[in-house]
């Protein structure tokens, strides 16, 4: 390769850092301010598991409980999606809880930064369950025959745990 091709792919390169630095400005917004949770679950991690394993790996740990209930019938509250919201979804100083989709929400937080679409809250509530002991008119209805599965203390066969 001669000199010149030479300066001509440095010319080339050097124009395209130029042109692309900008976008490394725009790129370097704020990140998501995530709620806290209102307790720990354990006190070695605070969640069930370790925060970094949670922020990287929670979407395994729901898609394995919805496969562990939807297609064996066990039901555990470790990593299901309820007992996810239970602690993580707080009422703001109002008394109000966030809905799924506004950004002071704890899984929108996050879903809505990183331009990720999910689908849980089409049939689950986003609010915990005791949300709802002073709202029973407002209260998300669920399909018929399911009534006796929002618990999580409820087998599919009807006895309880």
């Amino acid at each position: 390769m001669s000199v010149g091709q030479h300066k001509r792919k440095l010319k080339l390169l050097l124009a395209g850092l130029f042109l692309t630095l900008p976008l490394g400005l725009f790129a370097a917004g704020d990140l998501p301010q995530v709620p806290k949770a209102k307790a720990k679950a354990t006190a070695e991690y605070g969640c069930v598991n370790p925060v970094s394993d949670m922020r990287k790996n929670h979407m395994e740990y729901l898609l394995h409980q919805r496969d562990e209930t939807m297609h064996k019938g066990i039901r555990t509250k470790k990593y299901s999606l309820a007992e996810c919201v239970e602690c993580h979804v707080s009422a703001d100083d109002n008394g109000k809880y966030a809905k799924f989709g506004e950004s002071k929400h704890f899984c929108s937080s996050c879903h809505n930064y990183a331009a990720v679409t999910i689908d849980c809250f089409q049939c689950h509530n986003d609010k915990p369950e005791s949300a709802y002991q002073s709202e029973s008119s407002n209260r998300q209805s669920l399909p018929e025959g399911h009534e006796k599965f929002a618990s999580n203390d409820v087998l599919p066969s009807g006895d309880s745990k």
